[in-house]
């Protein structure tokens, strides 16, 4: 199938994700809480990542009555060691067998300053969860997604992801890291079952995005139920031929 004119406009039929098991990073607000429920509303058995596992075991519930029976994946991408990512990676052989989907959705923003007084230890933290676990946590379920018939990658990039701007610090360069990895990937990955994308949802009405424009009125910005459309697509088979692009989920 080619991509759709408009991602925000793509009607996927109610049973695309039928049979796929997919993790959500950051999956209880914003955009993972929007594309999870209409994830589980189109057949997929969704695996809810955060480390609020009060608010996961309300979204367990929530899900539970919107299709298939989730799973929950409570890790703190901060302070997860290696021991904790063996553990899920091994949770969910056991329990699925295989993964079809990653989004990685989490991110945290940081401070909004310039590079020459921006707090060391907040610039690792920010490079460490925006970057270095979604590439942890890749590199270990692999595997799974190998056992996959169709297996997709999906990180999450931003605005700042391939244009450098003033005072957007660890964020920004989080996000050319990603989008390097993404590459990367995607073309280690070609002509195998995996295809490996990036996806820059714009501005949306989220929390992070209030805090990084407060002066900014959230109601002039599109919903993140608006966009799940094209999260639709780049985690089901209509988006099987597409790899190692970075998509726009707004026009």
């Amino acid at each position: 199938m080619n991509r759709p004119m408009s991602l925000r406009t793509y009607k996927p039929r109610i049973d695309l994700l039928e049979g796929r098991v997919i993790l959500v990073t950051g999956a209880n607000r914003g955009i993972g809480l929007a594309v999870a429920r209409d994830f589980a509303r189109h057949g997929a058995t969704v695996i809810l990542h955060g480390r609020d596992e009060k608010a996961l075991d309300g979204l367990y519930r929530e899900l539970s009555e919107l299709g298939p029976e989730p799973a929950v994946a409570a890790l703190d991408l901060e302070f997860a060691q290696g021991k904790d990512y063996h553990d899920l990676t091994t949770q969910l052989e056991t329990r699925f067998g295989k993964l079809d989907g990653l989004l990685h959705n989490a991110s945290i923003l940081g401070d909004r300053s310039p590079v020459e007084h921006y707090d060391i230890g907040l610039w690792q933290k920010v490079m460490h969860v925006n970057f270095n676990a979604a590439f942890i946590l890749t590199r270990c379920l692999l595997p799974l997604m190998r056992r996959s018939e169709d297996a997709s990658v999906v990180f999450t990039t931003s605005g700042v992801g391939n244009q450098g701007r003033a005072y957007w610090g660890a964020y920004c360069c989080s996000k050319f890291a990603t989008e390097g990895l993404t590459q990367t990937l995607a073309d280690e990955l070609e002509n195998t079952n995996i295809r490996v994308n990036c996806i820059d949802p714009g501005a949306v009405r989220t929390a992070m995005r209030q805090a990084a424009y407060p002066a900014e009125d959230p109601r002039t910005l599109p919903t993140p139920e608006s966009l799940t459309g094209a999260y639709l697509y780049l985690l089901g088979p209509d988006s099987r031929r597409v790899n190692g692009e970075r998509i726009r989920a707004q026009p």
